[in-house]
């Protein structure tokens, strides 16, 4: 069986609440007109999910992190729960629902080898600026969760 690797102990209803998550991102993503960038905190891979899970706009994610335009990959490396920096209740949020620091960078950069393992049709590579991509890993991250 494959076991996502996470950082972040879990329970069940956690995980449901993360796939659950991960599919209305990459439905809302497969939709014309939704604005997707790479390189936007707030419309990112991982930008587009924290809005899922959060509730926050595009906007309200680049104004936690106080304007800093940095990539998630530097936030979760900065992250230290104690801080007091709204990012930090950012990833508090994510953790809860089972993803550590390194699932954000994976998701960011869809890197995760088990997750491209899992895509419909085997291992391949994706693009992360192509939100099409973005959306073939988030349902294979929601898969490989399921079988779990």
């Amino acid at each position: 069986m494959n076991n996502l690797p996470t950082s972040t102990t879990n329970d069940s209803k956690n995980y449901r609440t993360l796939i659950d998550a991960l599919r209305s991102t990459s439905k809302r993503l497969s939709q014309e007109g939704v604005e997707y960038q790479w390189g936007h905190m707030g419309q990112c891979n991982a930008g587009h999910l924290i809005q899922t899970i959060t509730g926050m706009s595009s906007y309200e994610i680049v104004e936690t992190i106080e304007f800093k335009l940095d990539e998630w990959s530097e936030h979760a490396n900065d992250y230290c729960s104690n801080s007091g920096c709204k990012v930090d209740d950012i990833f508090h949020e994510v953790e809860k629902l089972g993803m550590s620091h390194d699932d954000v960078v994976r998701l960011e950069n869809l890197s995760d080898p088990k997750i491209l393992d899992n895509l419909v049709g085997g291992f391949q590579y994706l693009e992360k600026n192509n939100k099409h991509h973005v959306v073939r890993y988030m349902e294979s991250y929601a898969d490989l969760l399921e079988k779990r």
